[in-house]
């Protein structure tokens, strides 16, 4: 991305920018999770953008002074990193925000000892959603494979009740 550029946010980041970050991951996952939640149910708050920052886990994509993409990266264990919340604004896709994101968070990752990344995908449990199988060819060709699945219910039992649809959280990993 040469004229985009990628960091970690600072612990005290304004306002503002954890609302922007806040807005777009819901703004994106509206799109690419329609039909699997109820109405009014939203991905994240400021407020957990907000505990992520301060723990610093949230990568944002910049360009020039507006946020065009973000990721939360973390620590699961002392060998394993996770990322998530991988959001890219629609109106500058096909850019390469979102392939820049993940390897700014396999990097992030390597950094801080921990070789292996791993994600999950919700998928609905009884049918095909096109954007969770786009995702999911995506990730294999960025050489994520496919490691297990979990009912969202038991690994998330707060969620559970948002949801419009029965759906599962298929985990994948990657040697980094």
């Amino acid at each position: 991305m040469d004229d985009f550029r990628l960091s970690l946010l600072p612990v005290h980041t304004e306002p503002a920018v954890l609302t922007r970050l806040s807005d777009l991951v819901n703004e994106v996952y509206a799109e690419a999770e329609k039909g699997l939640w109820q109405d009014g149910a939203t991905r994240t708050s400021t407020a957990e953008v907000a505990e992520m920052t301060g723990a610093g886990q949230m990568a944002v994509a910049w360009l020039g002074r507006h946020i065009v993409g973000c990721v939360r990266v973390r620590p699961l264990d002392d060998g394993t990193a996770e990322f998530g919340m991988l959001a890219a604004d629609p109106a500058h896709r096909g850019r390469g925000i979102g392939r820049d994101l993940v390897a700014f968070a396999e990097r992030h990752a390597l950094d801080s000892g921990r070789p292996v990344m791993r994600l999950e995908i919700l998928t609905p449990r009884s049918w095909t959603h096109p954007s969770k199988e786009f995702l999911a060819g995506w990730y294999a060709r960025l050489g994520y494979q496919r490691t297990g699945v979990n009912a969202v219910e038991e690994s998330y039992p707060g969620l559970a009740p948002l949801l419009a649809t029965p759906c599962d959280l298929v985990a994948y990993r990657k040697h980094l």
